[in-house]
């Protein structure tokens, strides 16, 4: 038995070491086969790779430049409108100005109008009481003329009725006239040659008098006039003055309210030119962001076409052939998909994934690669569970061969009662893309080979 068992062993090795190197053979000519035909294939389809990254990147590039325009169009079309703003409000602010100024050029020849009829009315007052004055002055030299002329008469019936009585007086007393007469020449001989020089002096001093009594007279109706003249221009002096600063202070008042409107305008300018100046901040600042984010998908193309590039290198030759697989969905279902495309999209999202219909092959490409890379996971995962077991069957059948005081004392599968082991067979998880592994043992395959 131990010569049995030696030879056995002796023989497993060597079966061992024969199937292994046959294995490392075959998998070295598949490997190479392999090598080869993907190297044809990679020099196959280099130039068109090449002349589609090329294609892609004058595209990109093309893009880039429009893009550019549009930002530079854009940019121009704001400048103009802000000049646009600027010029319709210096044309707002001119036309306040001129309205402001018609309107106090208004304001002044309203007033300078007033003034003018002010004075001209003063003026036909003044006529009008000079006219009056006259008036009343000839009234007055009519009524004294009648007066003298009444005075005159009476004073002729006076003296002609005195001259009657004197007359019949004189009859009457003629001699004692005569005699009294007499008298009075001799007293008034003595008297005159007497007050002769008395008389003079009174004569000169009641020509004097008469003089004064009427300068006095006519001074005194010129200050009375005069007087009145003064008393009726105070009051129409008052009355102007009041009326005039009446005026005076609605005209502040317009004023006023003139310079506060002006103060208000030069605040929404103000206001107007600072929100502009934000605005403006604004706009550079989000063209500087622009730019930056621009600049970074950029950055993030050729990162993709880098990497697009390294992955090509890991790509078969049917990906290469066709790099984009077929829709498989029925063609009921691609009925359905169209009448929905032609429909108005509802949802936001639907609306926004419109703007992406040029991505639908990247999208191909990304989900066949997902899904490779899944399936990879997978299957590597059900490899590495499956090369766990079968080394853990190697392990069996290796202490199963061997004779130790280990193996001897644990369960032994060379110990068979009823054709059957005591050690339980592992089950091995069948997978529908696996395929059945067929398990020989090594001195079955000895015994037919030697």
């Amino acid at each position: 038995m131990e010569d049995k068992l030696a030879k056995e062993e002796r023989n497993s090795s060597l079966n061992l070491n024969k199937i292994n190197t046959q294995w490392r053979t075959i998998l070295r000519e598949v490997k190479a086969k392999e090598l080869r035909k993907d190297i044809e294939i990679l020099s196959q389809t280099f130039e068109r790779v090449v002349d589609c990254k090329d294609s892609v990147i004058k595209s990109l590039a093309k893009d880039l430049t429009e893009a550019e325009d549009q930002y530079a169009h854009a940019l121009q079309g704001h400048l103009h409108n802000v000049d646009e703003l600027l010029a319709l409000q210096r044309s707002r602010l001119a036309y306040l100005e001129e309205c402001y100024n018609e309107e106090l050029e208004a304001l002044t020849k309203e007033f300078e109008t007033e003034r003018k009829m002010i004075v001209d009315q003063h003026e036909k007052e003044m006529h009008y009481l000079q006219d009056v004055y006259l008036a009343m002055e000839q009234n007055f030299t009519d009524t004294e003329y009648e007066a003298k002329l009444e005075f005159q008469s009476m004073w002729d019936d006076l003296k002609n009725k005195n001259l009657e009585e004197k007359h019949f007086l004189r009859m009457q007393l003629e001699s004692t006239v005569e005699d009294l007469w007499r008298r009075f020449q001799e007293a008034l001989k003595n008297y005159t040659d007497a007050t002769e020089d008395r008389k003079l002096a009174f004569e000169t001093l009641k020509a004097k008098d008469e003089k004064s009594s009427k300068e006095i007279e006519m001074q005194m109706k010129k200050l009375q006039k005069i007087q009145d003249s003064i008393a009726i221009l105070r009051g129409k002096i008052m009355v102007h003055t009041r009326e005039n600063e009446e005026q005076n202070r609605h005209i502040r008042e317009d004023k006023d309210l003139v310079h506060r409107q002006l103060q208000k305008l030069k605040q929404q300018m103000n206001r107007a030119r600072a929100e502009a100046r934000r605005n403006l901040t604004k706009l550079t600042w989000e063209s500087h962001v622009a730019l930056k984010a621009l600049k970074k998908t950029v950055e993030k193309g050729d990162l993709i076409l880098r990497l697009a590039e390294i992955c090509r290198k890991f790509e078969t030759e049917e990906e290469k052939v066709l790099p984009f697989y077929s829709s498989m969905l029925t063609p009921e279902e691609l009925q359905e998909v169209e009448q929905n495309d032609h429909e108005e999209p509802s949802i936001e999202l639907a609306k926004l994934m419109e703007n992406y219909t040029g991505l639908e092959n990247f999208w191909k490409r990304y989900n066949k690669v997902k899904l490779e890379q899944l399936s990879l996971q997978q299957r590597r995962a059900q490899l590495l569970e499956t090369n766990e077991k079968l080394r853990h069957m190697l392990k069996q059948y290796l202490d199963s061969i061997s004779v130790s005081d280990e193996v001897l004392s644990q369960l032994n599968p060379l110990f068979i009662i009823n054709q059957r082991s005591n050690i339980p067979l592992p089950q091995i998880a069948s997978s529908p893309k696996q395929p059945p592994y067929n398990i020989i043992e090594a001195a079955h395959v000895v015994s037919h080979t030697l």
